[in-house]
């Protein structure tokens, strides 16, 4: 905030019920600005500058993908607030984070009161969670400084000589107190993007401004960023340490999980990146993505969903594949809702990504170590997985000789869900017969379907979008002709944007697993695709009734596994919300 700004809006802040700018505000908005005053001096110099009032959204819409020149702001948790903005039409949108901040002249406060902290910290300051740390450093700083109601500003303060305390306006000491926790605490200067649950991803190129991959406007820059290198190092390396996995000039790569379970990717010094240190993040939300909520976003159609909740029933082994940042594990937690309330999953990963709701649920991860014979590979866990006897095992991510280990695993009956890098069937099967996997091809075939999944560009509005490509059944080997049979039961449309199914008597696993395994005679085939359609109109009943949170989907399939599916049917058909 520029000092002219700050002295022009010291009346309208300290006096929020006297700001003009207040009253051009909705309700909702309103109150957020007159609990967070720098939000409102934020506005009051936005508006000054002469750029329209910004909307205010407590939610985003997928709606608001359609605005040409975006201007909004929401809360991603008090005090802090983003504003999105684009100043021409194409142009790349700015995210801009706002935050409670010192002025200029107060610079010099915050090392002050680190300082006086400190010297109030005895060996009784000892924590093991991040929220007890908090406490204790917010009962430190308590002790630390005085407020005085008489001082008023944001950088307001004066020091006691006598009692060698500082004394700190209301204002002053909820800025500091903010950037205190926010420092040592939180993620720094990172905090505002790992708590927006928009952001999917954040790009540190180097130094200049930090990028974000946003769910809603997609690719933005933001006004974070790092102006020098040693800045950047510095920052990298307290990262780093304060996660576990110490990055130095021998060890310049480290992958690792943040506190949150977001995934960090760190390359340190230019040894191995012509640019400098960089970062890139990838976050991962608390609540998985439903699968209703992919369904109305079109990423599968209720049909798609419908016909892997039958094949994830019966225990059939499913991967879903694709390239990058194509949406392969969103989708695999959403579907995740159809395996059996009762199974005992046993779920293994380099870093924690999946979210199982299921109660009997075994969670391993990796574990790296430069200690000969210390790490745990996803070899390592996918052997002793094996020794669990569980209902299903979830791989998250197939890359290695694990994928051999994950093929005997199924060859002995224990169902694999898992994801893995390959843009089609042939490429994905090439890859499993290949080095370094080498899955014999005569094992093929226990894997029972692939589907494929890609990030397209929309047909229409030409955004990039996630899709379900196909849905394949794999039917085996045919040693004669030396090539592999596979059936694509349903196909993506990229004209008219929908999922093409071909219809009754097309699918392999149906016909041929699943109706043996419920009894079904072959004579009477149709009924296996009776209950498909049953299954398709509950969960488009569900998309239409608005059930979008994932934990709520998970309740109705629960309920349709104890009751059944036809019950649960007729209580939504009647209009009885589950």
């Amino acid at each position: 905030m520029r000092r002219a700004a700050m002295e022009a809006l010291s009346g309208c802040c300290l006096n929020p019920s006297r700001c003009s700018l207040l009253g051009q505000l909705d309700e909702e908005f309103r109150r957020a600005a007159e609990g967070n005053p720098h939000l409102l001096a934020y506005l009051h110099e936005w508006v000054s500058s002469g750029n329209e009032l910004p909307s205010y959204h407590v939610q985003l819409s997928r709606e608001l993908r359609s605005l040409k020149r975006p201007n909004i702001i929401y809360p991603v948790g008090d005090p802090i607030f983003i504003h999105i903005y684009s100043t021409d039409v194409g142009e790349r949108p700015t995210y801009h984070p706002v935050q409670p901040s010192l002025p200029p002249e107060a610079r010099d406060l915050l090392p002050k009161v680190e300082e006086a902290v400190a010297m109030v910290i005895d060996e009784g300051f000892d924590y093991e969670t991040p929220e007890e740390q908090r406490r204790l450093l917010e009962e430190a700083l308590s002790r630390a400084v005085k407020v005085d109601p008489s001082l008023r500003g944001p950088g307001a303060y004066r020091v006691d000589r006598r009692g060698h305390k500082l004394i700190l306006s209301r204002e002053a000491f909820e800025v500091v107190k903010y950037n205190l926790l926010n420092e040592k605490v939180g993620m720094g200067i990172l905090e505002p993007f790992i708590r927006d649950p928009y952001v999917e991803d954040i790009s540190c190129d180097g130094v200049g401004p930090i990028f974000v991959e946003h769910k809603i406007f997609q690719s933005c820059v933001s006004t974070v960023g790092f102006t020098r290198e040693e800045e950047l190092d510095e920052f990298v390396i307290r990262l780093s340490e304060r996660i576990g996995r110490p990055v130095t000039y021998r060890r310049p790569i480290v992958d690792a999980a943040l506190p949150d379970g977001s995934r960090i990717n760190i390359v340190f010094g230019k040894d191995v990146s012509r640019r400098g240190t960089n970062f890139t993040i990838r976050k991962f939300s608390d609540v998985p993505i439903s699968v209703t909520q992919l369904i109305q976003w079109g990423t599968l159609d209720a049909r798609v969903a419908a016909y892997l909740w039958m094949l994830l029933e019966e225990g059939m082994s499913v991967w879903i594949s694709g390239e990058t940042a194509s949406g392969k594990t969103t989708t695999l937690k959403a579907i995740c809702v159809f395996i059996r309330p009762d199974a005992k999953i046993v779920s293994i990963e380099d870093t924690p990504e999946v979210v199982v709701p299921h109660e009997n649920w075994v969670r391993e991860v990796t574990r790296e170590s430069e200690e000969r014979g210390s790490s745990i590979e996803l070899f390592d866990l996918l052997k002793a997985a094996l020794r669990q006897r569980p209902n299903y095992i979830i791989v998250g991510e197939i890359r290695g000789r694990e994928g051999n280990v994950a093929f005997q695993a199924m060859q002995t009956g224990h169902p694999v869900l898992a994801t893995f890098h390959a843009a089609s069937v042939e490429k994905l099967i090439q890859r499993l017969t290949g080095d370094p996997i080498n899955v014999p091809k005569t094992y093929i075939d226990n894997l029972n379907a692939v589907v494929i999944q890609s990030a397209v560009r929309h047909p229409k509005t030409g955004r990039l979008e996630r899709r379900v490509l196909s849905v394949n059944e794999i039917v085996g080997y045919d040693p004669s002709e030396d090539r592999f049979n596979f059936i694509e039961v349903f196909s993506w449309d990229p004209v008219s944007d929908v999922h093409v199914y071909r219809g009754e008597g097309s699918s392999y696993l149906l016909e041929q697993r699943i109706a043996v395994m419920k009894g079904i005679p072959s004579r009477e085939l149709r009924r296996v695709y009776e209950e498909l359609e049953k299954r398709r109109e509950l969960l488009e009943l569900l998309v239409k009734m608005k059930v979008f949170d994932y934990w709520e989907v998970w309740r109705v399939m629960k309920r349709a596994y104890r009751m059944g599916v036809d019950r649960v049917l007729q209580a939504l058909k009647a209009g009885r919300r589950p």
